[in-house]
């Protein structure tokens, strides 16, 4: 894996959905699979995840049949080396719906697994579809408490206007949280930050420290393709 450079990198995530008979498959290639696409070129970060409805953040919750990637690079090329490669290739052909977005950072604060892996600078937001990665570590004396405070904001998340998409994600069923949501424009995805339910979890994470490690980063949304829980995506040239 390459050290992160100054420029902004190339992100991309990928969403595989896999049938009942395919999920040993994918359990396999979720143990097996790191070591090879960290010795991607240009890679700067990447993270295999599961996924889940993001409703409580709950074991019962998790999603055995979408199964995902998050990858920064350092540039366009390097992310369609990657693509055409064979770690996408054996979850595509074991996959029923395949979703694949790349993205380029607006914003983002704080640290998933001690790295800054989407650039700590910020730039404006510009017109189009938006993107938000979420990621938490959460300290275990504070589950409880924090669980019992998901539900609301994951209510608003679905009632929201203007969201295209949302899941749960996690490098793990517990303690290690996270969200990925597509918003029609920065301003819808502004009105739900703002959202009495979501301010109520900032201001407690604040009050009580619920995470030992945390991320936020906005990404505009440069391209969007296939299908995610049966819906078309078409974002982009």
């Amino acid at each position: 894996m390459t050290t992160a450079a100054s420029t902004s990198p190339v992100v991309t995530v990928h969403i595989w959905g896999v049938r009942n008979r395919a999920i040993p498959g994918a359990l396999w290639r979720m143990a097996t699979g790191r070591t090879k696409i960290q010795r991607s070129r240009g890679l700067r970060f990447a993270k295999l995840l599961g996924t889940g409805s993001g409703e409580t953040f709950s074991l019962r919750e998790a999603d055995p049949h979408h199964w995902a990637l998050i990858a920064a690079w350092d540039d366009a090329a390097d992310a369609r080396v990657f693509e055409l490669g064979s770690v996408v290739a054996a979850w595509d052909h074991h996959s029923y719906e395949t979703a694949r977005f790349v993205l380029s950072p607006i914003h983002s604060r704080g640290r998933w697994a001690g790295q800054e892996p989407f650039g700590p600078g910020s730039k404006p937001t510009t017109a189009g579809p938006v993107a938000a990665i979420t990621r938490a570590r959460i300290k275990a004396k504070q589950w409880r408490r924090f669980a019992a405070e998901v539900p609301p904001v994951a209510a608003d998340s679905a009632a929201a206007a203007g969201l295209l998409l949302s899941t749960g994600i996690g490098e793990a069923p517990i303690g290690l949280q996270g969200t990925f949501s597509v918003w029609q424009s920065g301003d819808a995805l502004n009105q739900f930050a703002h959202a009495p339910a979501h301010q109520h979890v900032v201001n407690e994470t604040a009050r009580l420290g619920w995470y030992s490690e945390e991320l936020f980063a906005r990404f505009s949304v440069l391209k969007a393709t296939g299908k995610f829980c049966g819906r078309p995506l078409d974002i982009g040239p």
